[in-house]
């Protein structure tokens, strides 16, 4: 219970915060000796992906009135679905190993720092196609534990000189599509036996947990990001790549 308790805490916070939620729950299972099922993991996913609708309601609906923005929404969903199933194999050999974990943690804050310093000149409020084609790459690489998805693709409309508050919201709309669908494709891959042994109160207090905790960590994420102190995540990366690496 209080190991279920505590990855819905993390999962909760660390997918939006730009800290790589894949990287902290790699950790937090090699000290807790084991968390919960992948059923499990994907509920707390469920939890955040709600979280996202309910924070960007608005800009969703927007969005889907936006002829142009439910195209670049489907490139970067063709995209990173696309590189994401192509690397399935190499991505999931990623998730063994804490070092690799490390250095990709250790990259996510120099991306970080580098980003902040292009948030008071990124003014731009229009993406183009090449910015579509390049979040979706970005995105794609997010897979891997240690580095951001939230991070990572914020930043990429930074370096290419989108405005940050537009950046921030095009991030995590552009998400629900993989998200879902991720979560759609984990369901169907999971045997109906291990689906129908699963604890149902772990489950709904799981998605509860993360649901919670993900609008806190959007909120305090857009609070961040307003006041161009990215940066402030990078710092906590560098610092936490150097010390997995080496202990």
């Amino acid at each position: 219970m209080f190991k279920d308790t505590l990855l819905a805490v993390v999962q909760g916070l660390t997918e939006f915060l730009p800290v790589s939620s894949s990287g902290h729950l790699v950790v937090f299972n090699k000290l807790l000796a084991g968390g919960g099922s992948v059923f499990f993991y994907l509920s707390l996913h469920l939890g955040t992906t709600f979280a996202i609708i309910v924070f960007f309601f608005r800009d969703i609906a927007r969005y889907l009135h936006s002829a142009e923005k439910i195209k670049q929404i489907l490139i970067v969903t063709l995209i990173t679905g696309g590189l994401g199933f192509l690397g399935k194999d190499f991505f999931e050999s990623l998730f063994s190993n804490t070092r690799n974990v490390a250095i990709a943690l250790f990259c996510n804050g120099i991306v970080l720092i580098l980003a902040n310093r292009r948030i008071k000149t990124a003014q731009r409020k229009n993406l183009s196609l090449w910015d579509t084609v390049i979040f979706g790459f970005f995105q794609a690489a997010a897979i891997i534990p240690g580095i951001s998805r939230s991070g990572l693709t914020i930043s990429s409309l930074l370096f290419r000189g989108i405005d940050k508050e537009e950046a921030f919201n095009f991030s995590f709309v552009a998400a629900v599509p993989v998200v879902i669908g991720g979560f759609i494709m984990e369901y169907l891959r999971q045997s109906s036996v291990a689906i129908s042994h699963f604890n149902s109160f772990n489950y709904y207090g799981g998605m509860a947990i993360s649901f919670l905790t993900g609008l806190a960590a959007l909120f305090l994420l857009r609070i961040f990001v307003k006041h161009s102190r990215l940066s402030y995540f990078g710092y906590y990366c560098l610092a936490g790549g150097i010390l997995l690496f080496f202990f």
